[in-house]
């Protein structure tokens, strides 16, 4: 029985980047040996299971053919006769297809370590074309390691266009193709995701109703040199592009979680609030803190700032604009923490409490942004 580091970590170990979690494949042994040593299954379709000290995951070296459409279609082959080489042709790509064994030697079958030096991203085999997430997948490294130098190997591209045009990704299930586009929304580079995807025609097919033009590629990467938020880089995408209900259609349909989506309906119901390099007058700015609840969610308006300072982050306004909202916030801060107690007290009551605390609220941002 040997075992072996492989994927990910190897890979990142390679590029000098500090390695988050490891994956070990098992050669020439069964299933009953690990579990005589304590490991732990943990899946019912593939030979995987978690170390008894380190719940780390080791797997039995296998091999996978495909057998119905979709990613998940798949016949599993686990048996000690399942060399390292054959385990490592079933992945996508070369960089990812490297192992080092216990005693720190590297196993390279399938020329990884050229294609880290060459900062290329190529498939191993032509088996890559029998899952069609494998798009998605490298259309997420590409965003990870772009701003390494990383592009997409030439074959590679036209077997992403291939598959794009088999249409095969239509059988994707919608929360995979979320996982993968919000992965790459935490890279440094996620507009590397969405052009690609648009360039080799997979875009309509997995995001419909996300066009990738210019403008919205340059807000996305400009949102995420301002911020790491993935809630705030996936909201910059609607600022100016859809309808409040296509957006809701939009997010439904992709299983997109509630935070998300409600920070993008944020964004595109105060697109003008965004994109506007002066703040609105008093009556309009105590308009906004009431649709979006700001008395009880003040959260909201800092992801509206954020959004906005992101937008003016790469102009000569945007220390104007910081300055702005620094008045904007205190004024607000103040205004939310008026009594409505004490205007009950002078006699105020129903629509004249309600009048009254709101011309209380506007004369106060007024002051605060003077």
């Amino acid at each position: 029985m040997d075992v072996y580091l492989v994927g990910g970590a190897v890979r990142d170990k390679l590029l000098k980047l500090p390695v988050h979690e490891r994956d070990w494949v098992v050669v020439g042994a069964r299933a009953e040996e690990l579990l005589n040593q304590g490991f732990q299954q943990v899946g019912k379709d593939f030979p995987v299971f978690l170390h008894p000290s380190t719940r780390e995951e080791y797997a039995l070296a296998r091999t996978e053919r495909k057998s119905g459409k979709g990613h998940t279609s798949f016949e599993v082959y686990a048996s000690p006769d399942v060399t390292l080489e054959d385990d490592l042709a079933r992945r996508d790509l070369t960089i990812n297809a490297i192992a080092q064994s216990e005693g720190g030697e590297i196993v390279d079958p399938y020329n990884g370590v050229q294609d880290i030096k060459a900062r290329k991203l190529r498939h191993v085999s032509e088996a890559f074309t029998e899952d069609p997430l494998r798009v998605l997948r490298v259309a997420r490294f590409a965003a990870r390691f772009a701003h390494l130098g990383f592009t997409v190997a030439e074959e590679t591209e036209q077997l992403l266009r291939d598959m794009s045009a088999s249409q095969e990704l239509s059988h994707l299930v919608p929360e995979r193709v979320w996982r993968e586009w919000e992965k790459s929304l935490l890279t440094q580079t996620p507009a590397v995701f969405l052009a690609l995807l648009k360039d080799i025609q997979a875009l309509s097919q997995v995001l419909p109703g996300i066009t990738a033009d210019d403008s919205q590629l340059q807000r996305l990467q400009r949102t995420s040199a301002y911020s790491e938020s993935a809630t705030l880089r996936f909201a910059s995408l609607f600022i100016e592009q859809a309808t409040p209900e296509s957006l809701k259609q939009f997010c439904r349909k992709l299983a997109i979680p509630n935070h998300y989506r409600d920070c993008a309906l944020l964004a595109r119901n105060h697109e003008y609030f965004i994109t506007a390099s002066v703040l609105p007058e008093k009556a309009q700015l105590t308009a906004i803190l009431k649709n979006i609840d700001y008395w009880r969610r003040p959260e909201k308006l800092t992801q509206l700032l954020q959004l906005r300072e992101a937008e003016f982050s790469q102009t000569k306004l945007s220390q104007n604009i910081a300055d702005q909202h620094e008045k904007l916030n205190s004024g607000a801060k103040e205004a939310a923490a008026l009594n409505a107690q004490a205007l009950q007290q002078q006699g105020y009551t129903g629509k004249a409490l309600g009048d009254a605390l709101h011309e209380q609220r506007e004369q106060i941002l007024a002051e605060a942004l003077n």
